[in-house]
């Protein structure tokens, strides 16, 4: 079956329409809360504390900060996307529609990873007006910002398959995602902690992305470079395999 490009860009333009209708939700209301973290932690504690890895800690925080709104918002966007067709009942519509489970991927992830990817943008100029920033590798930092956006869409998509309740689609997100991203470096070095710490923090997948995105900023990072690309790939192309599945198999899209 030819590539049905009129189907995925429908798909596409809906769900972008939908980012422009509830514009507060998706951009601002981010924005607004990332910006009052800058204000505590950058300027109020983080004129009080040294640099880390000779970075100013204003500074130091804006991947960690960026990566707290992607992950929450690429998984908001990529779960309601999948989520609301099942919930209105027109999700065998789009069973039945003349377009592959690939193209469908392609259109609700890429949405939600293109709202996301605007949204880190948005939040990165935002933080130059707070910090004087230095994208050392601008095309790694763009290539995560988008490899990350699109590997937490994509989870958002599995979730938004699973859940059956509007309660569900925040339970992973608000009480595992958030947490991880607290403790994976978002505000702070792991090399700051205790030896055994240290250890722990390196089975939470979470460090290995910020790591990354912060390298892209300062050429410094808490793993290596190589490592952490390597950990976000690994993710992303598991879970491309895992939605495969669903679309095999039928888990919780037919009932």
């Amino acid at each position: 079956m030819a590539f049905n490009g009129h189907g995925v860009w429908a798909i596409y333009r809906f769900e972008m329409a939908r980012t422009f209708r509830t514009l507060w939700q998706s951009i601002i209301t981010p924005v607004v809360t990332t910006a009052l973290y800058f204000v505590v932690f950058g300027s109020a504690i983080g004129s009080r504390m040294g640099g880390v890895s000779e970075v100013p800690y204003g500074a130091f925080i804006v991947p960690g900060l960026i990566m707290l709104s992607l992950f929450t918002n690429s998984i908001f966007n990529g779960s309601f996307g999948i989520y609301f067709p099942k919930f209105t009942g027109t999700i065998y519509e789009l069973l039945s529609a003349p377009i592959s489970p690939l193209e469908t991927v392609l259109a609700y992830v890429g949405a939600a990873a293109t709202k996301s990817v605007i949204l880190g943008l948005v939040i990165l100029a935002t933080a130059a007006l707070f910090v004087p920033l230095q994208i050392l590798h601008p095309f790694w930092m763009l290539a995560f910002l988008i490899l990350i956006s699109a590997t937490f869409s994509l989870f958002g998509f599995i979730i938004g398959v699973w859940a059956q309740s509007f309660e569900q689609l925040n339970f992973i997100p608000m009480l595992v995602v958030t947490p991880l991203t607290f403790l994976g470096g978002a505000f702070y070095s792991i090399d700051m902690l205790p030896p055994a710490w240290q250890t722990v923090s390196l089975f939470n997948p979470v460090v290995y992305l910020i790591s990354g995105f912060r390298w892209a900023f300062f050429g410094v990072g808490d793993v290596p470079v190589a490592i952490s690309l390597g950990a976000t790939l690994i993710f992303f192309f598991v879970l491309l395999a895992f939605v495969g599945w669903i679309f095999r198999t039928g888990w919780r899209l037919k009932n």
